[in-house]
């Protein structure tokens, strides 16, 4: 009598172990990695601003960057990517971040590359908050 049970209850369980398996390659990927190097970092002065972090063609080759943002609440519009060999790439980010979140990680288009900068299209997403948004650039190889 006990087989039965026993058997429903492991055909069960090999139905639904594929199911989680397959679901789990469609979670976003995790936002922070070990591997993460700080390269610099930008204030939001004005209600609409545009900056530029300056890395150092030392710093290594990067597979993707993320924003990470401290103060206030800072609403992106856009990046400019440029390259070591001199290209420049514009990426949208259209995205909200409060403070203390950070941007997913941004994979560059074409894969691993020496960065020379980013310019950062963004704006006070709360212009009278008084806290002074900042924002920090991270790559990862």
């Amino acid at each position: 009598m006990h087989r039965p049970k026993l058997s429903l209850a492991l055909t069960a369980l090999a139905l639904i172990v594929p199911t989680f398996s397959a679901q789990a390659q469609y979670y976003p990927p995790p936002r922070t990695r070990p591997s993460a190097f700080y390269l610099g970092k930008a204030h939001v002065d004005g209600r609409n601003d545009h900056d530029d972090i300056h890395v150092g063609r030392y710093q290594g080759r990067f597979h993707s960057v993320l924003l990470q943002v401290h103060g206030a609440p800072i609403l992106f519009d856009h990046v400019v990517i440029h390259y070591g060999d001199g290209a420049a790439e514009s990426l949208p980010v259209n995205r909200f971040i409060p403070p203390g979140c950070n941007s997913q990680w941004i994979v560059l288009p074409v894969g691993e590359r020496v960065i020379h900068g980013l310019e950062l299209w963004y704006s006070r997403a709360r212009p009278e908050d008084p806290n002074r948004p900042e924002v920090e650039l991270y790559g990862a190889p």
